[in-house]
């Protein structure tokens, strides 16, 4: 995370608040400048935080994060004495907080760390899909007005967000934070860490359905998102949704639907197709280049925060104008041959949106999906794979690619078509073959899951690296 080499806390004052033990054995050292989590990115005068994993165990790099600057590492009481920690303290005159779980003591001292920035305007994201994108245009929209951070990337989990919430400094005015989940209460958890002021969620979909096994389950897990609201606090919840009352019903702060129905200052909106929209708002007219319907509802949510915030009509303009696609998401590459390249996940929602986006194009050249796995779906993948089937049977394609094993539900829908489609599960296989099937004026769209990694094949169609 962010360091600039200022104490971010003292020791003393972490300890006390968590209710740990310090054991301290460095020289002249007060507090932290940085947290993190990988022994490798530790900077001079961090908090290195010794997570157990399942694949490893943050105790063992404790003296590789001494080495490599570590001012003090959060550490949990039954590991001291099997990984040596506390000799490892003394002899290189460094500090150990001791705690019972250092993955809840992180996000116990994320929360005390916020809570020093009374005036800061705390925001949190979550949905089942468009989350990212949401965070970073509302972050444009904001940043153009008012001192603004965010978490990076896509540092939205159990871990992420807690390390995210270091880079919060006092020059801050609005901290905008994307909050995720891989299990069951995650979201209830980050809210007690972030307690946000505004928070909106984007949509339920299928994402995470194979793990929480239907959509009012993902609806009841992402509406803890409110848990930690008070009334003057404000919940956004999409209108168009079908669970808008389940979301809406006990929460504490004021409910806001949104939507593109619901400003008043909308003057109309005209696609631009793979340039984008052109929104009209208050009267004036900005250039949103992200294109599809989906990235549409995105900018509509950042819009509906930014107006809460509150901010100007002109950091609006601004920050729509100065939206860019992020790694995977609706990336549109253009040469001789044109690649949609959205692949940084899928699900069925995302999917369709995807499909019907390519579809809307009047576009003169031939039509190529190259259509990846669905992961994560649990038993309703099957289901869902065979809906991809029958949209993209029904579809303008003149020739489906298939990638992957989930997608052999999908690919028996095809065959009883008409549809020209190969499935195969070798990378290598798809590369060849897709690279002898394009030719120049062809569009092709790359849509799958993240495991699917089918920006591999953009060097293929375009010539160049990946």
């Amino acid at each position: 995370m962010v360091s600039d080499n200022t104490i971010l806390l003292e020791f003393n004052a972490l300890s006390r608040s968590l209710g740990a033990d310090m054991l301290s054995f460095g020289t002249g050292i007060r507090g932290f400048s940085s947290v993190s989590v990988d022994s490798r990115s530790v900077e001079e005068g961090a908090l290195f935080v010794a997570l157990s994993g399942s694949a490893s165990d943050g105790h063992a790099f404790v003296e590789s994060a001494f080495r490599n600057g570590a001012a003090a590492a959060l550490v949990e009481d039954q590991k001291i004495e099997s990984y040596n920690i506390r000799s490892i303290a003394k002899s290189m005159e460094k500090n150990i907080i001791i705690v019972k779980n250092t993955l809840c003591s992180l996000q116990d001292a994320a929360r005390v760390y916020l809570d020093q920035f009374p005036r800061l305007i705390k925001i949190g994201i979550t949905g089942s899909s468009g989350k990212t994108t949401t965070k970073e245009i509302t972050a444009a929209i904001s940043g153009a007005a008012k001192s603004t951070v965010m978490n990076p990337g896509n540092y939205n989990s159990e871990t992420g967000m807690p390390l995210a919430a270091f880079n919060v400094r006092p020059c801050h005015e609005v901290g905008i934070f994307e909050i995720g989940m891989n299990r069951r209460g995650e979201i209830a958890e980050l809210a007690s860490v972030l307690k946000p002021h505004i928070a909106l969620i984007t949509n339920i979909g299928s994402a995470h359905i194979g793990l929480l096994g239907s959509k009012e389950a993902i609806a009841e897990e992402k509406k803890n998102i409110f848990s930690r609201m008070g009334e003057n606090d404000i919940a956004l919840i999409p209108g168009d949704s079908d669970f808008r009352n389940f979301l809406a019903e006990g929460v504490r702060a004021r409910v806001s639907f949104y939507g593109e129905s619901s400003f008043p200052e909308l003057g109309g909106v005209r696609d631009l197709g793979l340039d984008g929209s052109e929104i009209t708002w208050a009267g004036r007219r900005a250039h949103f280049p992200l294109p599809g319907r989906h990235n549409l509802a995105n900018a509509f949510a950042a819009i509906a925060l930014a107006r809460q915030i509150p901010v100007d009509v002109q950091a609006i303009l601004q920050g729509l104008e100065s939206a860019r696609p992020l790694f995977g998401r609706a990336e549109i590459y253009r040469g001789s041959v044109t690649v949609i390249q959205d692949c940084y996940n899928s699900n069925p929602e995302s999917a369709a949106q995807a499909l019907e986006f390519c579809e809307s194009l009047n576009w003169p050249g031939r039509r190529i999906y190259v259509i990846g796995d669905m992961l994560e779906l649990g038993d309703k993948s099957r289901q869902a794979h065979e809906e991809a089937g029958r949209l993209l049977r029904d579809s303008q394609a003149d020739m489906v690619f298939l990638y992957g094993k989930e997608m052999e539900p999908a690919a028996g829908i095809l065959e009883t078509g008409s549809s020209r489609f190969m499935h195969t599960c070798d990378m290598d296989e798809l590369s060849h073959a897709l690279g002898d099937y394009v030719r120049g004026g062809d569009m092709v769209l790359l849509k799958g899951s993240r495991g699917c990694a089918l920006e591999r094949l953009r060097a293929t169609l375009t010539g160049g690296a990946a």
